[in-house]
C-alpha cells in the first residue's frame, strides 16, 4: 500500500474510534459540560492531531507535516469566531448548557460531511479555473476587512432562509422539550426550538466554511492535508467551546488577529502565481499574529481590571 493509503486507513480507524468514544459513549447523554472535563478532552485532540502529524512526516516527509500544521492552526484559529457566534446562537434560543453538547456533536457531524464537499469542489475549481485563485484570495481580504472594521455581529434567526422554510412546513414548538428535537403533539411531528437552533448553527457554519476551506487551499491542495487538519480542528471545537466559553472576554483582539490571518492568506492567494510566499514564512506570520492578539487581550484586559479596581 501507499504511504496515502496507510495514513487514510489509520485517520478512519482513529477517527471512528474517537467518534464514537467521544460522540457515544463519554458524551451519549446530555449534560453540562466542565471546565475540566473540556480542558482534558481539549488537550486529547490537540495531543492526537500532533501524534497523526508525527505519522505524516514519517511517511510523507516534512513538506507534508508543515502543511498539515499550518492548515490544522488555520483552521483552529478561524474556528474561534465560530465560538462567539455559537455562544450567541445558545442565549437567543436561551439554550442551557446541559442541551448545547448534544446540538454541537450533531453540528458537528453536519460540519464533517459539508467540509468534505467544499474541500473537493473546491480543489476541482481550482484545478480547471486558476482564476478562481484571484476570486478566493479577493473574497479572504474584504472578509477580513469586514471581520475587523464591521462592528458587533448580529444573530437574526428568524431571517435565516432554512428556519423560514422549516417554519413554513413544519409546526413548531413554542417551548423545549428535553433534548428531544422533534415530539408528537396530537399526532402531528412538530420540532423545537432545540431543532432550529442546530439549523442556525449548521447554516453558520456553512458560511464559515467559504472563508476557512479557501484559506487553507492557500497553503495545500492535497485533499488529505486539507480534509484531515479540518477534521482534526472541528472534531476539537466543541471542547474548546466549553473551555472559553466563560472566559470569551478575555480575548477581545482575537478577532482582529484572526482578520489579518484573513487577509494575509487572501494576499499570499493573490501572490501565489508571481511572488509565491513560502509556507515556513506563512506559518510564522500565522503564529505570530495569533500570539500579538491573545497576548494584547490578555495584558490590556489585566490592565483595565486593575483600573476598575482603583
Amino acid at each position: 500500500m501507499s504511504s496515502h493509503t496507510v495514513l487514510w486507513l489509520g485517520f478512519a480507524v482513529l477517527m471512528t474510534t474517537m467518534f464514537i468514544l467521544d460522540l457515544g459513549v463519554f458524551n451519549r447523554r446530555s449534560h453540562a459540560i466542565s471546565f475540566r472535563e473540556a480542558l482534558s478532552w481539549t488537550v486529547v485532540w490537540i495531543c492526537l492531531a500532533a501524534a497523526f502529524n508525527m505519522g505524516i512526516l514519517f511517511f510523507l516527509g516534512a513538506d507534508k507535516a508543515l502543511e498539515f500544521f499550518t492548515g490544522y492552526l488555520i483552521e483552529e484559529s478561524l474556528s474561534v469566531d465560530n465560538l462567539f457566534v455559537f455562544i450567541m446562537i445558545f442565549s437567543y434560543f436561551h439554550i442551557s448548557r446541559a442541551l448545547q453538547p448534544k446540538i454541537l456533536k450533531w453540528g458537528i457531524i453536519g460540519a464533517l460531511i459539508m467540509r468534505a464537499v467544499f474541500i473537493f469542489l473546491g480543489i476541482e475549481l481550482f484545478e480547471r479555473f486558476f482564476w478562481m485563485m484571484y476570486v478566493f484570495g479577493v473574497l479572504l481580504i474584504v472578509t477580513g476587512i469586514r471581520m475587523a472594521f464591521g462592528g458587533e455581529e448580529k444573530i437574526e434567526p428568524e431571517k435565516n432562509l432554512v428556519v423560514r422554510l422549516v417554519r413554513r412546513f413544519v409546526p413548531v414548538t413554542k417551548r423545549i422539550y428535553g433534548d428531544r428535537f422533534f415530539i408528537r403533539r396530537n399526532g402531528v411531528l412538530a420540532a423545537t426550538p432545540l431543532f432550529l437552533t442546530l439549523l442556525v448553527v449548521e447554516s453558520s457554519d456553512l458560511i464559515f466554511a467559504v472563508d476557512s476551506i479557501p484559506a487553507i487551499l492557500a497553503v495545500t491542495r492535497d485533499p488529505f492535508i486539507v480534509y484531515t487538519s479540518n477534521v482534526f480542528a472541528i472534531m476539537g471545537l466543541r471542547s474548546l467551546f466549553y473551555l472559553l466559553s466563560n472566559v470569551m472576554e478575555m480575548f477581545a483582539y482575537l478577532k482582529l488577529g484572526v482578520s489579518a490571518i484573513l487577509a494575509f492568506v487572501g494576499v499570499k492567494m493573490l501572490l501565489s502565481q508571481t511572488y509565491p510566499i513560502p509556507l515556513y514564512f506563512s506559518l510564522g506570520v500565522i503564529v505570530g499574529v495569533l500570539a500579538i492578539s491573545i497576548i494584547t487581550s490578555i495584558t490590556i484586559g489585566a490592565g483595565k481590571k486593575a483600573s476598575s479596581r482603583r
